[in-house]
């Protein structure tokens, strides 16, 4: 009989924005096939994560879905939905509102930002006490003097595909210490699944090196870029039928539920949402092709192919929970389909 090493990942009651929690549980048994729903059920102290009270602390997980951890021998990163010792969801478990038929309908890529941070407070590369050269060199660069970090991104790269994330590129931002990477799955939850992992690996390469991933979305105050985490969609409908009057229908609807998306799309995004530095005014909504000033942008990819493809929406920030994103683009975008198609 063989041992496991299980880390139980979950995200805690923390508001406004959610932190990922992790522990380990060694599972002796002679194989494991990948499958978390045959994984035993766990507690922890919900009082120590702002998701229960001390006289009465247990919270229970649930296993969801299981990934290589190429980290460590023998090992496996699961995702867990949060429940109450009752056996209801979580007031926090915001994985659970996520429908799955429907999530499996939607080709999800997350972009997600961050900047790399020292220990002082500063991305890498700023000049202690001042600061670099404008942006303008730094996105998709290379060299020293505008590319920092670039070892401790290739190896969250690496690792992430060795966990069998689907990540589908990385590049240097437009802020000297801020990196993108793109990441894709055609099932909705399991996306928001990978992000939550790619993220947790990515603070615990971090973690290794002695810089913080940072995802403000706004870290650095001035004439400097925020982070986002662009949301790009498309389902069925979108791909094989799609069409100009369709998808102007489809997003003039959709932007009826602005407030409610962005209620959804992360903490501080005011400070990154302001109509400058490639994004919309929060106050606003708006689309267009090819237009990153816009609330959501109609890439070129979909009217050079007859009007199927997908749209992106740059509203979402970069410390946003994706199943939040997610269950509300699902329920927007029902309505404004059927809208757009009535």
């Amino acid at each position: 009989m063989n041992y496991f090493k299980f880390e139980y990942l979950w995200l805690d009651g923390y508001k406004p924005v959610a932190n990922i929690r992790s522990k380990t549980k060694v599972i002796h048994m002679d194989s494991f096939d990948g499958d978390a729903t045959k994984l035993p059920k766990w507690s922890f102290d919900g009082s120590s994560t702002r998701q229960a009270e001390g006289h009465f602390s247990d919270c229970t997980l649930i296993p969801k879905r299981a990934y290589l951890d190429p980290a460590r021998e023998n090992a496996y990163l699961v995702i867990c939905e949060v429940y109450n010792p009752d056996g209801t969801p979580h007031a926090s478990n915001t994985r659970q509102t996520i429908n799955e038929e429907k999530a499996k309908d939607y080709w999800i890529g997350f972009e997600q930002e961050y900047v790399l941070m020292g220990t002082n407070g500063r991305p890498v590369g700023f000049p202690e006490g001042g600061y670099p050269e404008p942006q303008g060199p730094y996105y998709c660069a290379v060299g020293y003097q505008n590319a920092t970090g670039r070892d401790i991104i290739e190896e969250h790269f690496d690792i992430c595909l060795k966990a069998g994330i689907k990540i589908t590129g990385i590049n240097a931002e437009v802020m000297l210490g801020q990196w993108e990477y793109q990441c894709f799955s055609i099932d909705a939850l399991k996306a928001c699944d990978d992000l939550i992992i790619s993220r947790y690996l990515l603070y615990r390469v971090t973690e290794r090196h002695r810089v913080i991933a940072e995802l403000h979305p706004k870290p650095i105050k001035g004439d400097w870029n925020g982070s986002g985490m662009h949301t790009n969609f498309s389902f069925p409908y979108m791909k094989e039928v799609g069409g100009k009057e369709y998808f102007e229908k489809y997003l003039t609807e959709f932007g009826k539920y602005h407030d409610e998306h962005i209620q959804e799309y992360g903490a501080f995004n005011d400070e990154r949402l302001t109509g400058i530095h490639e994004t919309a005014s929060i106050s606003d909504y708006s689309f267009g092709v090819s237009d990153r000033g816009a609330s959501i942008r109609i890439p070129s990819y979909t009217p050079e192919h007859d009007w199927k493809g997908y749209v992106e929406d740059r509203r979402p920030a970069s410390n946003a929970d994706p199943y939040r994103i997610i269950a509300r683009i699902l329920k927007t975008s029902a309505i404004a389909h059927e809208a757009a198609i009535s």
